[in-house]
C-alpha cells in the first residue's frame, strides 16, 4: 500500500506498460507496411489482369484515395469518442481482409470498388495508430516517432522482398490471401494486447493512463484516472502551423506513394526488369527508409527538427531524380535508395510536431494530408506518365520533396516564434 500511495501521489505510470505499448504499437505500424508492400509489388500483375491502361489504372488507384481520405475525416473523432486503441484494432481486422479482394476484380470499375474499401481501412489504422503514438511520444519526452515509421518501414521491405520471392511462383489471388491471414494474425495477438492498455497521457507533469482497467492498473501499482484533462485549444498560428506540418507530410509520403505504386512499374516497363527484379526496387527504397528512421531519434537530437527536414528533403530530391532518369537498373536502385533515406524521418516528424501543437485534432489534419498525398500521388504519376512518359512523371516526386525542405525550413523559423 505505501508503494501505491506513493505512486499515486506522483501520478506515474509503470514503466512496462509503457514498454508494451510500445512494441504492440510498433507491431501493428510493422504489419501495415508488410501488407502494403505485398499488394503494391503485385499492381503490375493485377494491370495486366485487368487489361487497364496506365490512366485508368491511375483513377482504380484513386479509389483507394478516395476511401482514404473520406474515412480519415472522422477517425479522428472516432479516436476521440471510442479510443485509438480500439479504432487500431478494428482497422486492422478491415485491412486485412480487403486486401485479399483485389485479385478477383477482373475489369477497373470492379478493382475501383474493392480499392476503395482497401483504402478506407488503410486510411483508418494510419490515423489511429498515428494518434496513439503521439501520446505516447508526449508522454516519453523524446522524439521516438521515426521508430514507429521505421517499423512501417521494415514491414514494407519484408513485404516487397516476400513479393519478390514469390512474384514468379504464386498467384496475386493466394499471395494476398496469405498477406491477409498474417495480418489477421497479428491483429489477434497484438490487438489483444492493445485492447487491455489504457492510452497514456502526461498530466502535470507525471504520466497519467487514461482508460477502463483501473483494477489491472492498480495491481501493477499505479494510479488510474479515468477522465482525461482538458485539451487547450491551439492558437491561431498553432493551427496554421498544423497546416504547414500537413503540407510537409503531403509533399514527402506523395513521394513514397507514388515509388509504391510506380516504382516497380517503371523499372519493369522502363528498364527491361524482370518481376522479381523489379520488386527488389521497392525493397531497396523501403530498406533505406527504414535505416534512416532507426537513426531518426539520434539525428532529430543532434540536429533539431528544422534542419533534419531541410536536408531530407534536398537528399531525397537529388535521389528521385537520379532513380527517375537512371539509364540502367542499378543506377535507378541506387537513385530509390538514396531518396528512401531522405524521405525517411520527414513525414514522423511532420505528423508529431502537428500532434503537439494540436493534440489529436493536429494528428487528423496532419494524418489526412499526409496520407492523401501518399494515395493521390499514384494517380497523379499515372496522367502524367500517360501524357509524357512514367520517368517524366517520377520527377514530380522530386519536385515536391524540394518544395518541403523550403516549406520546413519556413517552419522552423515560425514555430520557434510560437508560444509553448
Amino acid at each position: 500500500m505505501p508503494l501505491i500511495n506513493k505512486l499515486r501521489s506522483r501520478n506515474v505510470a509503470p514503466s512496462s506498460d509503457l514498454a508494451l505499448l510500445r512494441t504492440v504499437l510498433t507491431a501493428f505500424f510493422a504489419v501495415d507496411g508488410f501488407m502494403f508492400a505485398g499488394w503494391v509489388v503485385r499492381i503490375p500483375d493485377i494491370k495486366e489482369q485487368t487489361g487497364a491502361s496506365a490512366s485508368s489504372l491511375g483513377l482504380a488507384l484513386l479509389c483507394v484515395s478516395a476511401g482514404a481520405v473520406v474515412t480519415m475525416l472522422f477517425t479522428g473523432r472516432l479516436c476521440q469518442r471510442h479510443g485509438s486503441h480500439l479504432v487500431t484494432v478494428i482497422c486492422a481486422v478491415l485491412l486485412s481482409l480487403s486486401i485479399t479482394l483485389p485479385p478477383h476484380a477482373h475489369s477497373v470499375p470492379a478493382l475501383g470498388a474493392v480499392l476503395l474499401l482497401f483504402g478506407a481501412a488503410y486510411g483508418g489504422i494510419n490515423v489511429a495508430f498515428n494518434s496513439a503514438a503521439v501520446d505516447l511520444v508526449t508522454v516519453l519526452r523524446r522524439p521516438i516517432m521515426p521508430s514507429f515509421h521505421a517499423a512501417f518501414s521494415l514491414g514494407g521491405m519484408l513485404g516487397a522482398g516476400l513479393g519478390a520471392l514469390l512474384a514468379g511462383s504464386l498467384s496475386p489471388s493466394w499471395h494476398l490471401l496469405l498477406l491477409g491471414v498474417v495480418g489477421l494474425l497479428v491483429t489477434a495477438v497484438a490487438g489483444r494486447a492493445l485492447l487491455r492498455l489504457p492510452p497514456a497521457r502526461a498530466v502535470d507533469g507525471g504520466i497519467r493512463v487514461d482508460g477502463a482497467a483501473g483494477v489491472d492498473a492498480l495491481n501493477h501499482a499505479v494510479v488510474q484516472q479515468s477522465h482525461p484533462a482538458p485539451t487547450r485549444p491551439a492558437g491561431p498560428r498553432a493551427r496554421r502551423l498544423v497546416i504547414v506540418f500537413g503540407l510537409i507530410a503531403c509533399c514527402t509520403a506523395y513521394g513514397e506513394g507514388a515509388l509504391a505504386d510506380w516504382g516497380a512499374l517503371h523499372l519493369r516497363e522502363d528498364l527491361n526488369a524482370s518481376a522479381g527484379a523489379a520488386a527488389v526496387g521497392y525493397s531497396c527504397f523501403a530498406l533505406a527508409m527504414t535505416v534512416g528512421r532507426l537513426s531518426g531519434t539520434t539525428l532529430l537530437e543532434r540536429l533539431g527538427r528544422s534542419r533534419t527536414v531541410v536536408a531530407g528533403g534536398a537528399l531525397a530530391a537529388a535521389g528521385m531524380l537520379l532513380g527517375a532518369l537512371a539509364p540502367a537498373f542499378w543506377v535507378a536502385l541506387i537513385g530509390f535508395a538514396v531518396a528512401g533515406l531522405g524521405l525517411a524521418n520527414l513525414f514522423p516528424v511532420a505528423v508529431e510536431r502537428a500532434g503537439a501543437l494540436a493534440g489529436p485534432h493536429g494528428v487528423a489534419v496532419a494524418s489526412t494530408l499526409g496520407y492523401g498525398g501518399m494515395l493521390l500521388g499514384p494517380p497523379a504519376i499515372g496522367f502524367m506518365a500517360d501524357w509524357f512518359s512514367l520517368p517524366t512523371a517520377l520527377t514530380s516526386v522530386a519536385a515536391l520533396a524540394g518544395l518541403a525542405a523550403l516549406i520546413g525550413a519556413v517552419a522552423g523559423r515560425a514555430e520557434s516564434r510560437t508560444p509553448a
